[in-house]
């Protein structure tokens, strides 16, 4: 038997409970070990990617959800950094979910994680942008940092999510408000080594979102009006304060 048929009964040995065959003859116990420490591993897993969703749900109810994901999606990539990718979507059809509110915070929490380990480059700068001749201000592409994204949200989990970091500031339970219905979107980006988010009026959102598929920041200029482009300048010096921004 060659090195990947071992492999391959090793896993459904320990992840599907099949005959173990002669690969641990004699050693039942290490078997065994081997069956518990797997799901365990992925469930420390997903609550180090969903550690709001975790605490939400408190450590019983997040257990039966691990289990329910790990038996419908088991582990496809060599790391386990991206186990757990799924599990929003899985969150929205499973019929034990406490609230649907709680698959948007889940969302959250991988955006967040995501922003932590995104790549970044150098930030357009207000100097940089101020410096520039006026001839080519209109030339000029504008595209977000690497580690920055757009989310679309249908419910209101900000009041949960602030709720539970002071909870967890305080060492104490959560008093989570009732999530109301809301559809918007949430602004993630990384400031230094700490991922950061808001959520964005709509008319943010679509300035936001239009100015990654305009080829010039004239073109994005043009799309408003005359009354919009205050408001159009006054958006774009907060992005660049933020460091979102990147020229292209």
């Amino acid at each position: 038997m060659n090195l990947a048929a071992l492999q391959q009964q090793f896993q459904a040995a320990v992840r599907d409970g099949a005959d173990a065959g002669a690969l641990l003859r004699g050693n039942a116990r290490g078997l065994q070990a081997y069956r518990i420490a797997y799901p365990a591993r992925l469930q420390e897993a997903l609550q180090d990617n969903y550690s709001a969703l975790h605490q939400a749900l408190g450590d019983e109810a997040f257990a039966t959800l691990a289990d329910a994901y790990r038996l419908a999606h088991p582990p496809s990539e060599p790391s386990i950094r991206w186990y757990g990718a799924q599990l929003p979507g899985f969150m929205d059809s499973w019929a034990e979910l406490p609230h649907p509110a709680l698959a948007d915070l889940a969302r959250l929490d991988w955006a967040l994680r995501g922003a932590f380990d995104s790549g970044s480059a150098p930030a357009l700068r207000h100097e940089q942008l101020a410096a520039l001749p006026p001839e080519q201000w209109g030339q000029l592409g504008l595209r977000l940092q690497p580690h920055a994204s757009l989310l679309e949200l249908q419910w209101a989990v900000g009041p949960a999510w602030h709720a539970l970091q002071l909870a967890r500031e305080a060492g104490v339970e959560a008093q989570l408000p009732e999530p109301q219905p809301l559809e918007h979107v949430v602004l993630i980006w990384r400031s230094g080594l700490q991922p950061q988010w808001r959520s964005l009026a709509p008319d943010e959102a679509q300035a936001l979102q239009a100015l990654a598929a305009c080829p010039s920041l004239a073109d994005w200029l043009a799309l408003g009006s005359e009354t919009d482009l205050a408001q159009r300048v006054a958006w774009l010096q907060t992005w660049l304060a933020d460091a979102l921004l990147l020229s292209a």
